[in-house]
């Protein structure tokens, strides 16, 4: 067997991509498996859904993060709705292992990995960038956030991401309209967290031509990971607000009104910090 060669790198990109900030929140739903395969037999057929206890896995999450560029900085702010997945093929590989092990990163075969099945997305950039490289399938999206912050309250844990939809105009701008598709809420305030090493986050995607790809994403800080079983359960909250577009009615379809299972942040760091004044006289 040859070897393979790598997916093309446009000109205009160059990898690895650097992250110069990310804030992240998570959202795991155990759900159904049926409809989740149904799912990913149509948008990645090479993948296989992952199941634990006999319940596929269904993870939102939103991120905001800032890149640095020769010319400057961009912020970009997305929400992926994936479906934890492995390739079809390597079934012989895939450790067996329960969900709580699955989020503290017992998987370290990264094997298990995120299967893109809607990504939206604020920055024109980033969505060819993320269509080109890594065969996501991101379309614009904008959201209107809450999220816990070293410059605002410091005793808040709660977290609040509205997406709503948007179009790329002709000069290649995005247009923000004011409909939300769906929401989701968490408020992890006085639950304990454990540090996960899920990573390499490996990124499933298919391409143009039906070939299947994996992206691996490096975080070099743990996770922060929340079990949402037991009295937590009732610490968070999806909403579709439009069922009929095509993100509200997989949501619709795949989690329904299941909890959460399970939720993960990850915040960077200050690396600097402006301090109060003081008067000279």
């Amino acid at each position: 067997m040859s070897p393979q060669p790598l997916p093309p790198v446009p000109d205009q990109y160059q990898l690895p991509f650097h992250y110069g900030a990310l804030h992240q929140i998570g959202l795991d739903f155990l759900v159904d498996p049926d409809p989740v395969r149904d799912l990913l037999a149509k948008h990645h057929p090479a993948l296989s859904a992952a199941e634990f206890a006999d319940r596929a896995l269904v993870s939102l999450n939103y991120q905001l993060y800032f890149a640095q560029y020769p010319f400057g900085g961009g912020i970009t702010e997305e929400v992926e709705v994936n479906i934890v997945a492995f390739p079809t093929a390597a079934a012989d590989r895939v450790p067996e292992v329960t969900y709580e092990q699955y989020a503290q990163g017992f998987d370290q075969t990264r094997l298990l990995g995120i299967a893109r099945i809607h990504v939206l997305c604020d920055n024109p950039l980033a969505i060819d960038a993320g269509r080109a490289l890594y065969a996501e399938p991101k379309y614009p999206g904008w959201f209107e956030v809450e999220l816990p912050s070293l410059n605002g309250q410091a005793d808040k844990h709660s977290w609040t991401v509205h997406t709503k939809s948007a179009d790329i105009t002709p000069a290649g701008s995005v247009d923000r309209h004011e409909d939300t598709l769906f929401s989701f809420s968490a408020d992890l305030g006085g639950l304990a967290a454990v540090p996960a090493n899920n990573t390499p986050v490996t990124g499933y995607g298919t391409d143009s031509d039906g070939r299947a790809l994996a992206g691996p994403m490096n975080l070099y800080q743990p996770y922060h990971w929340y079990d949402l079983s037991g009295p937590a359960a009732d610490r968070t909250r999806l909403t579709v607000h439009d069922p009929a577009a095509d993100v509200g009615r997989d949501l619709t379809r795949l989690v329904g009104d299941t909890v959460a299972a399970g939720a993960w942040t990850y915040q960077s760091p200050p690396v600097a910090a402006h301090n109060r004044p003081y008067y000279l006289a």
